[in-house]
């Protein structure tokens, strides 16, 4: 199977947002508001094939491990079609809690008290689980012409990035840095990465300059700083590890000195602040389903497989152990 992420910018490339492995073009319209059925748990459990349709959306970081799954489940179930979107965690969670799609992709929590998320899945009644199922080395990028930048430290990245930041220069972040332009690529504002970025580096939500190019595409971010010397950017290590022949990594200096990116790094608790953990949320009304309820089964079971095909993490084993009783007491 090709590697999700590169699959992930050949359908960019012809305009294809929502996603079904079994090749149609994805409708937008909300899910179908049919009667339970009470087989779902049994569905799940015994592994009978299943048919119907479920709407995922969300996550750009967390696309290519749902959209691996996705394609592997309607191969075992060809009656079942999942279409998988990315409009970003919080575009994601919009759509989530209007009812809209079955399940969001989130790469941070809900915000369960926000008046944005909370309030509009309350209002809805759009309750759900909250199923942790990877982690994440969220990168900083540069350039390979970037010879200056190897590490920077928390407060220079906050220096960058903070909202009224007067750097414009590499050299206002160094004076040993080229006194060259720095061109800025990072994830939109509806984007769960932005938002766990700007909360750990910058210590306060939404707090993020906007001078910089957005994308809620991780691959349109890729080729901009692989296109520039002079450019910095960040996004999920799946898009670093993919694209390791056009873009590098920045080490990171989070108090104890710099670390890069990497497996061991993030299982070894030492790369700070940016190691951060991935997330499903599927609707409880659409687990009473039984196409539902075997694809977030199947989804759990085979989860470490995809992260790592994927380039992703592994979840802690006591973090799948607890999606995994949720989703359990959820279905019976």
């Amino acid at each position: 199977m090709q590697t999700t992420v590169r699959r992930l910018g050949v359908l960019i490339a012809t305009a294809s947002i929502a996603v079904a492995a079994c090749g149609s073009s994805g409708s937008t319209s909300a899910p179908s508001a049919g009667a339970p059925s009470a087989g779902a748990s049994s569905a799940a459990s015994a592994g009978a094939p299943v048919s119907g349709s479920i709407k995922v959306d969300g996550s750009s970081t967390v696309y290519p491990i749902t959209e691996a799954v996705a394609e592997e489940f309607q191969k075992a179930n060809p009656g079942t079609r999942v279409t998988v979107a990315f409009s970003g965690t919080g575009g994601g969670f919009k759509k989530f809690c209007a009812g809209e799609t079955d399940m969001n992709d989130a790469s941070r929590p809900i915000k369960a008290d926000d008046a944005g998320e909370g309030a509009a899945c309350k209002a809805k009644g759009i309750e759900y689980l909250e199923l942790g199922i990877a982690t994440d080395a969220l990168s900083v990028v540069i350039n390979p012409g970037n010879d200056w930048a190897k590490c920077l430290t928390v407060a220079q990245l906050k220096k960058i990035w903070d909202q009224g930041s007067t750097v414009k220069k590499w050299s206002d972040i160094d004076p040993a840095f080229p006194a060259q332009d720095i061109h800025l690529f990072g994830p939109g504002a509806d984007s769960g990465t932005f938002d766990y970025f700007t909360e750990v580096i910058n210590g306060k939500a939404k707090q993020s300059r906007s001078d910089y190019t957005p994308s809620e595409d991780d691959n349109a971010l890729v080729t901009g700083v692989a296109g520039d010397r002079y450019a910095l950017g960040y996004f999920g290590f799946a898009y670093l590890e993919e694209n390791l022949d056009k873009i590098k990594a920045v080490q990171i200096d989070g108090g104890s000195g710099c670390v890069a990116p990497s497996r061991d790094a993030v299982n070894g608790g030492t790369y700070k602040p940016l190691a951060r953990p991935l997330f499903i949320y599927p609707s409880r009304a659409a687990l009473k389903r039984p196409e539902m309820a075997a694809f977030v089964q199947y989804y759990l079971d085979n989860v470490n497989t995809y992260v790592d095909e994927v380039g992703y993490i592994d979840a802690a084993p006591a973090v799948l152990a607890k999606s995994k009783a949720a989703l359990a007491a959820a279905l019976k």
